[in-house]
């Protein structure tokens, strides 16, 4: 089979809900045929995994995973606890993962300190190509690839022939997914800042008060607390801190000093 194709990005691209399964099951075979079983989280923050249009588990429907108390949705820790979802959270590009450690192709010092002890237990697997896919609203999918040869632990050499193509593959699945099956907008319609917002927000994050930022800026402390308070309005925000975050998540402002 070719390893990248555009039919192969169409297959697993969903449009509706009733394209879900067939995706899925575009996404199963592309990983089958490779020697991997696929395992979609859309969410790893939430253990429910992704369904079909039906409300039918695509794991257990379409990507042959047993219906047992191992896997990974019945497991309430596994957000917290798997060094896999850890390292999706510091990473934005496919690496593969074993008791050794986290392999990228770039080196990056946070996964260096995640904790990987017990990590076949924790992980549930010995080894996987992960692929994190990061989301709008700071939320993160990922698809992990399993080989189907369970005492396989060195992946280096198919991560550099496969890691391309399958994060390529995993994003487009999970993210057109999330874009169908969002059932409730996460912002009202109207929510682009203005300039001076910003600019207030971007002092905010770095905890000026309101005092502060008007001595700043040369504006009147009303002043300030006009733009923050419309900026709270149009991210749908209860408070000054849920602004601030809000406005990061969009990329208005960065949290990072």
């Amino acid at each position: 089979m070719s390893l990248l194709s555009q039919e192969n990005i169409d297959a697993v691209r969903v449009s509706s809900p009733a394209e879900i399964r067939p995706a899925a099951k575009a996404l199963h075979k592309i990983a089958m045929d490779l020697g991997y079983r696929a395992a979609p989280a859309h969410d790893i923050a939430d253990k429910r995994t992704p369904v079909d249009g039906e409300g039918k588990v695509l794991a257990i429907e379409v990507f042959g995973w047993g219906d047992d108390e191992r896997v990974w949705w019945r497991n309430s820790r596994i957000a917290l606890d798997s060094p896999l979802t850890t390292a999706c959270r510091f990473e934005g590009q496919p690496f593969w993962a074993n008791a050794q450690g986290f392999h990228t192709r770039d080196p990056n010092a946070y996964l260096q300190s995640i904790d990987i002890a017990n990590f076949e237990q924790r992980a549930m697997t010995r080894a996987c190509i992960a692929v994190p896919v990061h989301l709008p609203f700071g939320q993160i999918g990922a698809v992990s690839f399993n080989p189907l040869d369970k005492e396989r632990t060195d992946l280096s050499e198919d991560f550099l022939r496969l890691s391309d193509a399958l994060g390529l593959y995993a994003r487009t699945f999970i993210a057109t997914y999330v874009q169908v099956m969002g059932s409730t907008q996460a912002l009202p319609p109207e929510s682009r800042l203005s300039k001076r917002e910003v600019e207030c927000l971007r002092w905010a994050a770095i905890g000026k008060t309101d005092l502060e930022i008007s001595m700043i800026m040369s504006r009147s402390r009303a002043t300030v607390r006009f733009h923050i308070h419309n900026a709270a309005t149009k991210l749908n925000a209860v408070n000054r801190s849920q602004t601030v975050f809000k406005a990061a998540q969009l990329g208005y402002i960065s949290l990072h000093n």
